[in-house]
């Protein structure tokens, strides 16, 4: 087997474990690190066949002690949801296998097919990718699964809020009043819960990004059961700090585009979209890491927590 580095290599139980799981003739040729993920180290495996030809799997492991202790819920979630959306047209990964407790790999870890595409984070396209990413949530929202998954857990409190340095502390105040209060009803959906650009692949043939599609959406761990805004308020905050705050806005208006429903009352609306922009403030470096790999060198830290500053800023002048 090759490795294109040692970091990519397969620990000994893992490997058995994911051999038992080729078909015959099978082996696994080689192994590539997947960058641009923070919980867990994701592999490519490819897949040599008896006859010579090869097919690509991808090994998701949660190797880091402060995940370690999550692995088992997630995994057991992600593996529920490619189970339920084979078939559906979502274009997600396959399940392969799954060993949520590390019964018999070094670490808790999941086998999945391979989806080709790439990740897109550049501003360049934008204005295509974005009406393409509201239609693709609006078709996983539209998804009614015979077993729902739990329900969503708020990733913030009033309390746990980080205020970035510098911001607008009247905004922020009047932000973290709105989660104070209890949470609007709402109809109940399949959510991805972490639906962003960085969850998405993308063929993006060069140079024409008008000819851009969606190969697949990546990431299934947190899938939940709740209220549409709430990935869609996701969404938009993460498109207020890649592109800027007009981007968050501009999101919620592309997904009831595509035919999508958001909370009736502009209230409720801005209840689940501040909530969504303030779970961020918990997490900037968390996130400005993996971006800055994959090429977005000047998302410093300081650089998102002024622009989640300026989005819900603009959140609270516009829907309050």
């Amino acid at each position: 087997m090759t490795n294109h580095d040692e970091a990519t290599a397969v620990l000994p139980l893992t490997l058995a474990w994911v051999s038992r799981h080729l078909e015959v003739g099978e082996r696994i040729v080689g192994t590539e690190a997947l960058h641009g993920g923070i919980t867990a180290e994701m592999r490519r495996l490819t897949i040599g066949r008896h006859d010579g030809s090869t097919r690509d799997l991808v090994l998701r492991s949660f190797v880091d002690p402060f995940y370690v202790g999550h692995a088992e819920d997630w995994l057991n979630r992600e593996a529920g949801a490619l189970s339920l959306l084979t078939g559906t047209g979502v274009p997600a990964p396959g399940l392969v296998a799954v060993d949520p407790t590390a019964a018999h790999c070094e670490y808790p870890s999941l086998l999945m097919t391979y989806l080709a595409g790439r990740m897109v984070l550049d501003d360049e396209g934008l204005e295509t990718r974005v009406p393409l990413l509201a239609r693709q949530l609006v078709a996983i929202h539209a998804l009614r699964p015979a077993e729902r998954p739990q329900d969503y857990v708020a990733l913030t409190t009033a309390d746990t809020v980080v205020t970035p340095k510098g911001a607008d502390a009247a905004a922020w105040a009047a932000a973290i009043d709105v989660i104070r209060r209890p949470a609007p009803p709402y109809e109940g959906r399949f959510l991805h819960r972490d639906f962003q650009p960085g969850n998405v692949l993308f063929d993006v043939p060069p140079p024409a990004p008008a000819g851009a599609r969606i190969t697949g959406v990546v990431d299934w761990a947190a899938a939940s059961w709740g209220p549409a805004d709430l990935d869609v308020a996701h969404c938009s905050t993460n498109l207020a700090l890649l592109h800027g705050p007009a981007w968050g806005l501009r999101f919620a208006e592309a997904y009831e585009e595509a035919g999508g429903v958001l909370a009736a009352a502009a209230s409720e609306r801005l209840y689940w979209q501040v909530r969504g922009g303030l779970a961020s403030s918990e997490e900037v470096q968390l996130v400005a890491q993996p971006w800055r790999e994959a090429g977005r060198t000047e998302l410093t830290t300081r650089a998102l927590e002024e622009r989640l500053d300026a989005y819900v800023t603009a959140l609270m002048d516009t829907l309050g």
